[in-house]
């Protein structure tokens, strides 16, 4: 018996470990059918994540296949565009030079080598490349000695012992200079020739010039037909008729006085010299333009006098000769349109920082549309001789920083007012 469980007990110590390795056994594949498991999960979302980058990258070469296909479409708009902009380049009427800050040609058209005289097709002579080679071809300075911001324009005169040509030239950037704007610059420079409208303008002024001449001719026919018959049926009566001769005389003196405002008047019109200004007496001036007109006015019975408030001096920068003309032109104007028996008058005062001058009739008056062009060269109230009195009256005061204008009577007749800027006793205005 004893025996028997010994060997029992035996038996019982023998199959312990044979369990223990079976359940690591077991664990060990449970372990591995998880890792397996996981392996093959991982596998498929592998598989799933390469068929996903599959798809991407093949929509990604379908995208840039488009964008290929794009840009070659642009690249060669672009080249069209470039080759049509280099056609109408070509085309134009006027030369076209290109070059960059360091002198280097970039573009030039046919129309700019034709008249900067560039021959590539000569003998010895290959297209220029840089801008000094073309001035040295052309014999003309084109760059500028100073650097340009904007847009620079100049004229050139090409002499020869048979001919002359005019170039226009204008240079301008393709962008403007600025701080950190470090990006390609080029110069645009336009060539044009202007030979035919220089001696457009040539034409143009010895046209005007004769047309003036024929204007001038036209004027004093007018103007001293009338006076001229006059002065001679005086120097009659003068001659004839001793006991009136004193009348005669002083009416000889007046038509006289009358030519000499003719003449001064389109002298005056035809010339467009400076005037030399100094401070001058406006009273003193006025006084004298009606003693000198008074003949004239006593000839045709009309009163001429100047009235004042105050006889006080006002001073005025001005020329005499040319105001002189100024009030002789305002009187004569002013006698010749108011009827016997009839006023002109000559006033002047302080008025808002400035010397105004009026002179005032009751004659036939102004409307409304005399008074908009009486100051237009050959207007003429009657209209029967061209008018260049009040013409120069205007241009007179502008040249004196002053204005004239014309209005209505306050009863009838016309009045003008001319506004002078005050001068101090230093020469100096005050406007």
């Amino acid at each position: 018996m004893n025996a028997t469980l010994l060997e029992s007990g035996d038996n019982n110590r023998s199959c312990v470990p044979k369990q223990s390795s079976d359940v690591q056994a077991a664990n060990s594949a449970m372990l591995l059918a998880q890792a397996f498991s996981e392996f093959i999960a991982t596998s498929s979302r592998l598989e799933d994540s390469y068929r996903q980058l599959q798809k991407e990258v093949a929509a990604l070469g379908m995208e840039l296949a488009e964008r290929n296909l794009a840009l070659k479409a642009s690249v060669n708009e672009n080249e069209l565009m470039r080759l049509s902009l280099q056609a109408i380049v070509d085309s134009m009427p006027c030369g076209i030079l290109v070059f960059n800050d360091e002198g280097k040609i970039c573009t030039i058209n046919p129309e700019c080598k034709r008249l900067l005289n560039i021959n590539a097709s000569a003998p010895k002579q290959r297209v220029p490349v840089t801008l000094k080679e073309i001035e040295k071809q052309s014999g003309i300075q084109l760059a500028l000695a100073t650097e340009m911001d904007g847009d620079v324009e100049r004229e050139l005169c090409l002499r020869s012992e048979t001919s002359e040509r005019w170039l226009h030239l204008r240079h301008s950037r393709t962008m403007p200079r600025f701080e950190g704007n470090d990006g390609p610059n080029q110069i645009i420079l336009i060539v044009r020739d202007i030979t035919a409208q220089k001696h457009a303008e040539r034409d143009r002024e010895a046209g005007r010039n004769a047309m003036a001449l024929a204007e001038i001719t036209t004027t004093l026919a007018h103007e001293i037909r009338n006076p001229l018959a006059s002065l001679e049926l005086f120097a009659e009566l003068i001659e004839e008729d001793s006991e009136r001769r004193g009348e005669w005389i002083s009416n000889l003196r007046a038509g006289i006085r009358s030519l000499a405002g003719t003449v001064n008047n389109v002298l005056a019109f035809h010339t467009s010299s400076a005037l030399q200004l100094s401070p001058l007496n406006l009273c003193r001036l006025a006084d004298s333009a009606v003693q000198f007109m008074q003949p004239l006015a006593d000839q045709v019975r009309v009163s001429l006098r100047r009235v004042d408030a105050t006889r006080e001096e006002r001073a005025v920068l001005g020329n005499e000769g040319a105001l002189q003309q100024v009030m002789l032109n305002l009187i004569c104007n002013a006698l010749r349109y108011t009827p016997a028996e009839g006023r002109v008058t000559l006033s002047i005062k302080d008025c808002g920082g400035k010397v105004v001058l009026e002179c005032v009739d009751t004659g036939c008056g102004l409307c409304g549309d005399q008074i908009s062009k009486i100051f237009t060269p050959g207007f003429s109230g009657n209209g029967s001789t061209p008018g260049l009195g009040l013409t120069v009256c205007e241009r007179i005061m502008k040249q004196h920083g002053g204005s004239i204008h014309a209005a209505k009577g306050e009863a009838a007749g016309a009045r003008f007012v001319l506004e002078f800027p005050c001068c101090g006793k230093d020469g100096s205005t005050h406007v």
